[in-house]
């Protein structure tokens, strides 16, 4: 099966530098493994998923992390990420890495999908077909999205996407141009639409592949960015079950667990809020003692005392460590060894890619933004106890657990907690001050403090074209300002140096 990926140009960064010249000429570029049978395409498609992670990209680069002072097991690609400098180098966690692993991803995709016509289709292929389609779109989605400027009706016809690849490669060497951001997004249309109808709901208890449930909540998600309000709230819908409260990560459940306890059912099975699951080869969990990440000030911020809890009241969640290594136990290690007697292997942590409780906080926003905050009030009263202190939580009187009876009876404190500052959130589209201002910071607030070692806060980032500042030990402070084109990672070396544009500084 790796031979079918090692001609993909994008996905391989010069392969005379690890190949050597006999093998490099002895095989010839479309030299494939066969795929004659649908069992073939299933095995296939298992590695239509990126191996390579975001999350410790993504927050480097976000507004949860400091410079703590702690210079032990500190690489450049960190301090590099940090720093939103132009990263060329090859280690896990990088962008290059996860350039290098989407693209092999879709490679895969389109393998099968080439494989699944050459079989004929029909009917009994429909759900593999359905599952390439919705892969190949999530990759692209994904390296738009860091590669991309964020989606906007007015600039996305022309600003620099990547390119969207939908064809397997017959040729040792292919040239590439980069679609515009709004091609992309078309594109990723296409293919999800289209794969979510040929999806069926026969393994919708696996989280290890996309299903309709996982495929309805990338749907939601890739509405919120274009700002299509009402079909973020038809696909979370779909995929939400109609009682959420088994559906919900419980963090008060979590504190009974140990530390490992939790790490194994954050992205576990046992998790009822897990929609898609995937393991990326990552050393995310090696990195918690790095000169980067949650200062006391930023979890005091964030967890503790200086948090902002609509009712209140202490947040359930766990945060471990001390303050050079405060984290949540969200990044469990899996290391498979590949050579037992050299005590080598690769590491793996599990990745959650949709949840949820994203989905309920996408669907929040969605409503929000449509004027509905009777029911936003409702979703709210659900999620904020799941991640609520019980015992504090439990002090409140019957009515003192409604949202809507905090914003009734506190506006000034309600709107001063969640205050918006002018020109904050400045996204394509239109937040109206006051209510609906209040009501976006709060939801930001509560997916920032869902997803710290997730990643996700990045693309909240950009998408609001929210300032980043990083605060430095030496106490200079380094500033990513809201069009700053410095929030598009740079295109790898070899893929400019192949004839891709590479991006404006």
């Amino acid at each position: 099966m790796r031979k079918i990926l090692k001609y993909n140009f994008l996905a391989v960064i010069f392969l005379s530098l690890t190949t050597g010249c006999s093998d490099y000429l002895s095989e010839l570029p479309d030299g494939r493994t066969q795929i004659d049978s649908p069992e073939k395409v299933t095995q296939l498609i298992t590695g239509a998923y990126p191996l390579g992670g975001y999350m410790m990209m993504a927050d480097l680069m976000g507004d949860s992390f400091e410079d703590k002072g702690v210079i032990s097991a500190t690489k450049d690609l960190e301090i590099d990420l940090f720093q939103w400098k132009d990263v060329n180098l090859p280690d896990r966690d990088g962008p290059n890495f996860y350039w290098n692993s989407c693209y092999k991803a879709i490679s895969q995709a389109n393998q099968a999908l080439d494989a699944i016509e050459s079989l004929g289709g029909g009917e009994d292929m429909n759900g593999q077909k359905g599952e390439a389609l919705v892969a190949r779109a999530y990759a692209h989605f994904m390296l738009v999205n860091f590669w991309g400027k964020h989606y906007n009706p007015t600039s996305s016809e022309t600003d620099l996407g990547i390119p969207y690849v939908t064809e397997p490669e017959t040729v040792l060497i292919k040239k590439y141009k980069r679609n515009t951001v709004k091609e992309v997004y078309d594109f990723v249309e296409k293919d999800l639409l289209e794969g979510i109808e040929l999806l069926s709901d026969q393994e919708s208890k696996s989280i290890f592949h996309f299903t309709k449930k996982s495929a309805f909540a990338f749907a939601a998600r890739y509405y919120l960015y274009k700002a299509e309000w009402q079909k973020v709230i038809d696909y979370a819908s779909e995929a939400l079950p109609g009682n959420l409260n088994n559906a919900l990560r419980d963090y008060n459940l979590y504190r009974g667990m140990s530390y490992n306890e939790q790490n194994l059912r954050h992205a576990g099975t046992a998790e009822g809020a897990n929609l898609l699951v995937v393991s990326t080869s990552s050393t995310y969990r090696r990195f918690l003692n790095s000169r980067f990440g949650l200062s006391y000030e930023k979890v005091d911020k964030l967890f503790f005392r200086g948090s902002k809890n609509p009712f209140l009241k202490a947040w359930a969640y766990s945060v471990f460590g001390a303050a050079g290594s405060y984290n949540l136990p969200k990044l469990k290690e899996y290391f498979k060894v590949t050579n037992a007697s050299a005590g080598t292997g690769q590491p793996f942590i599990g990745m959650v890619l949709f949840s949820n409780d994203e989905l309920l906080l996408n669907k929040m926003e969605a409503n929000v933004m449509l004027g509905n905050y009777n029911t936003v009030n409702t979703d709210l009263d659900i999620y904020i106890p799941k991640k609520t202190l019980a015992s504090s939580y439990n002090e409140l009187t019957e009515e003192q657990k409604k949202i809507s009876w905090w914003f009734q009876s506190f506006p000034d404190a309600m709107s001063s907690l969640y205050s918006v500052t002018k020109n904050e959130l400045t996204p394509f589209y239109t937040i109206e001050p006051g209510k609906q201002s209040s009501y976006i910071k709060m939801l930001l607030e509560l997916r920032q403090r869902e997803f710290c070692f997730d990643g996700l806060r990045w693309f909240d980032l950009r998408r609001h074209n929210i300032v980043v500042k990083h605060k430095m030990k030496n106490g200079s402070t380094l500033v990513l300002k809201k069009q700053d084109l410095r929030k598009q990672l740079q295109i790898p070396e070899a893929a400019i140096i192949s004839g891709l544009e590479q991006n404006p500084r």
